[in-house]
């Protein structure tokens, strides 16, 4: 009887049955021929038949597909199983090399955040980074929309981290922190030779610049560049209206052909409540590079609109407003951007550190005094930036400290005062001179970027038509 059952076996692998009809006619056949006359018997060898169609075509299947060519079915997707070279260590054990992670840094990441998110062992790189020169640029000067480029050990320590500085003459200079077998990092500047191409983009807002930036494929940082361009303009936090568009032709930087960050805006159309802003980045003959509007004059002004690069306002200015730890009514003389703890603070105009530490209810705060006399506050701090110390001069869009819930504070914000001869005053209403125009002797090749680069935002424009049809 088991050689009959093994026999009917073979046939059916050989033959390659299938799961169907004619199979079961094969098990009933089976049945019939070595059918026993013992009930008990003859119920196992029922059961025995009707497995064997089963498992024949489970082995017909898999030898047919073995023995297929790769096309045969040229809309199923192959699995490709690459062998890789190891090698193996002084204990006989095979090691691969870890790959290289490329991670983008989000609004208020810090390396340590970055590195946690995608599972790396930051064990001991905190004392390194503040108390190392190079470790303290690379812990503070982070950027949304840039990208860190991480390798980590299979142990899941860091081998190294290498990251492209925001102020790096084009961006060919590099920060590199390696770490040692016995668990000691070191820091040091590397230059890069990077490839820069022109790209165009093109959206519009319904909810929010971000999520019409990430519609649009357009970098974060792209996004970030813009806000700060039109920062004398127009005020993201308040006037950002839906249906707003914008127009953008920006630099990529690549690496052996990987997008390794972006580099500056070159050109920009922003439609804010049906008015249009444009600027480009151009550099006169006698004057420093920076944006100038379609006649020639500097988007600069002597103060920033706002501290924060991106945040909201929690609380206005207002003489009379119920403070919510004191629990009585009284002045609010500033401003409060709600931003999480670690938000990078900017200076927004030049001057001079007039105090810088603890101050009662401001908590940690540095206090700037610019010509003209006027003074900014930036309050509740989670820390200061190392060397913004009483009498050190600061550039309007320098980086003063990170946003904290120090002093009386109930949650995470920058308090931000403008006082004129100590007389405080709304920032938000505040009218301030503009920067120098462009001087006559650029005015011409000024003229001739300018259409240049017009015709590339126009190409934007084509670019989101074709899109939307």
């Amino acid at each position: 009887m088991l050689q009959k059952l093994l026999e009917i076996l073979s046939g059916l692998v050989s033959s390659g049955a299938k799961f169907s009809h004619r199979a079961f006619a094969v098990g009933l056949s089976a049945a019939a021929q070595i059918l026993p006359q013992n009930p008990r018997q003859r119920k196992w060898v029922i059961l025995g038949c009707f497995s064997l169609p089963v498992l024949g075509a489970v082995v017909a299947v898999a030898g047919s597909m073995k023995s297929l060519p790769q096309q045969a079915y040229p809309g199923v997707e192959t699995l490709v199983v690459e062998a890789l070279d190891l090698e193996m260590d002084d204990q006989g054990i095979y090691n691969a090399e870890p790959l290289v992670a490329y991670e983008e840094i989000r609004r208020g990441d810090n390396v340590l955040t970055v590195l946690k998110r995608i599972g790396v062992d930051t064990t001991g790189l905190y004392p390194f980074l503040v108390s190392d020169p190079l470790g303290q640029r690379l812990f503070e000067n982070l950027v949304a929309g840039r990208t860190l480029e991480v390798q980590q050990g299979l142990d899941g320590n860091l081998k190294w981290m290498r990251y492209l500085l925001e102020d790096a003459e084009n961006h060919r200079e590099a920060l590199l922190v390696n770490r040692s077998p016995n668990g000691d990092y070191t820091a040091q500047l590397e230059q890069q030779k990077f490839e820069r191409q022109v790209e165009f983009r093109a959206g519009r807002i319904d909810s929010s610049l971000f999520s019409a930036a990430d519609k649009a494929e357009l970098p974060e940082a792209v996004a970030i560049q813009m806000t700060e361009i039109f920062s004398s303009q127009i005020d993201f936090h308040r006037e950002l209206r839906a249906g707003d568009t914008f127009r953008v032709v920006y630099e990529s930087m690549l690496l052996e052909g990987q997008l390794v960050g972006t580099g500056k805006v070159l050109a920009v159309e922003f439609v804010n409540g049906g008015k249009p802003y444009k600027a480009y980045w151009f550099t006169g003959r006698n004057s420093s590079s920076e944006y100038y509007d379609e006649n020639g004059m500097s988007m600069r002004k002597t103060f920033l609109r706002a501290p924060l690069k991106v945040s909201r306002v929690s609380s206005g200015f207002t003489m009379r407003r119920f403070h919510p730890i004191q629990k009585r009514w009284k002045a609010h003389t500033g401003v409060d951007y709600a931003a999480p703890t670690g938000t990078p603070i900017y200076a927004t105009a030049k001057g001079v550190v007039s105090y810088s530490g603890v101050m009662r209810g401001y908590g940690n705060i540095v206090e700037i005094a610019h010509s003209n006399g006027y003074k900014t506050r930036y309050a509740h701090m989670s820390r200061i930036n190392s060397g913004v110390r009483k009498g050190t001069r600061v550039d309007q869009g320098e980086l003063v400290g990170y946003v904290g819930s120090t002093g009386w504070a109930t949650g995470p914000h920058l308090h931000y005062e403008v006082r004129v001869n100590d007389i405080p005053h709304d920032p938000l209403s505040l009218k301030f001179a503009m920067a120098e125009p462009l001087d006559r002797s650029s005015l011409g090749e000024f003229k001739r970027v300018q259409a240049a680069l017009d015709r590339r935002l126009d190409l934007a424009s084509t670019m989101r038509l074709a899109y939307a049809e």
